[in-house]
């Protein structure tokens, strides 16, 4: 039995499954006064949702008619759960709108376009949202961000932090004034701490890391996002075995769909453009070829439209095809506005 058919209350459910806490199993050796910890919770309500997933867990176990294989999960549960997700905002509601709420857990997502259309600071904004608190509609989780390019900028990161407090703050206000508040302890440096670096140099590196991931994060079971910028950078130099290449690639898009499942997070890939023979002539296409497109859940392109920025779902299997204009303003990802219209952020 899943955590997401519990009989318990709609919002322990949605703090375990943000604390990564799917399956009974993986409530089994907890005590109350850690999840009470981790779930920021009365340790009573923790005795409480330990008791009743105890007491599932026996029924599951006397019930032979509920799965033919041990693990099985039926499409409904699967439905159930995914509703109870929660997502990371782009703090930009159009394309909010068209990711269905926000970038999605337990999923792979790419996101790709031009040099300058706004990625890394996506995945600085990203990785800054996803440490938003529970009660204030965020996961409350850290990100690890894998920098191959070096484009990452923790100044830049800084200010998207300082900004993200402020929107907090605003918003627990007005909570407040419905009676609604939570203590905000958020700080800048927190978040920045918040976020763990890596710095790759060669793809045997990025090969590396992606397999240590799976340690790491079993010993850091926050993290709720893994990001990549950009997949594809090393993979295009001095690759003379294309065959290799396509192998390796697909083993690293395994160990990531992996690691999303397992660790209920959202993994985001950002990808470079190439150019591409089609219909007569020359166009913009993601790197890496037809067999990587594949390897992720949603697809996303960003692309100029004139002055303005804009998204694209380009592949999905439960999105619909749109598009959506954002702006990339001193604050981070915002909606579209003409005062932020080809802005050049760093």
């Amino acid at each position: 039995m899943e955590v997401g058919r519990l009989p318990i209350s709609a919002s322990h459910r949605a703090k375990l499954i943000s604390a990564g806490y799917t399956t009974l199993s993986s409530l089994s050796s907890l005590s109350p006064s850690y999840l009470a910890r981790e779930l920021n919770i009365t340790d009573s309500e923790a005795l409480e949702i330990l008791k009743v997933a105890s007491l599932n867990s026996r029924l599951d176990r006397t019930d032979g008619g509920q799965a033919i294989v041990n693990g099985a999960q039926t499409a409904w549960d699967m439905l159930h759960e995914e509703q109870l997700l929660p997502r990371i905002t782009t703090s930009c509601a159009d394309l909010d709108n068209i990711l269905g709420g926000g970038i999605n857990c337990k999923e792979v997502t790419e996101i790709g376009g031009v040099p300058g259309i706004g990625k890394t600071q996506l995945g600085i904004q990203l990785a800054v949202n996803v440490q938003i608190p529970v009660d204030l509609g965020g996961m409350g989780g850290k990100a690890v961000y894998i920098d191959t390019e070096g484009s990452f900028m923790v100044e830049r990161a800084l200010q998207i932090a300082e900004a993200s407090v402020l929107d907090m703050s605003e918003y627990n206000d007005l909570l407040h004034k419905e009676n609604r508040a939570c203590q905000m302890k958020l700080k800048p440096n927190d978040i920045l701490e918040s976020i763990y670096y890596f710095r790759i140099c060669s793809y045997t590196e990025q090969m590396a890391v992606i397999n240590y991931l799976d340690k790491f994060i079993s010993e850091h079971k926050d993290v709720k996002l893994v990001i990549i910028d950009s997949v594809t950078f090393h993979f295009r130099q001095d690759f003379e075995d294309l065959a290799l290449r396509t192998r390796l690639l697909g083993g690293m898009a395994l160990k990531l769909m992996n690691l999303a499942k397992t660790y209920n997070l959202a993994v985001v890939i950002f990808n470079q453009v190439t150019t591409k023979y089609m219909d007569g002539s020359f166009q913009l296409a993601l790197a890496l070829g037809d067999s990587w497109s594949h390897s992720c859940t949603n697809r996303v392109i960003l692309y100029w439209n004139g002055d303005e920025r804009y998204a694209y779902i380009d592949k999905s299997p439960s999105l619909r095809s749109a598009s959506a204009p954002f702006s990339v303003t001193t604050k981070g990802i915002r909606n579209s506005a003409s005062n932020y219209k080809r802005i050049r952020m760093m």
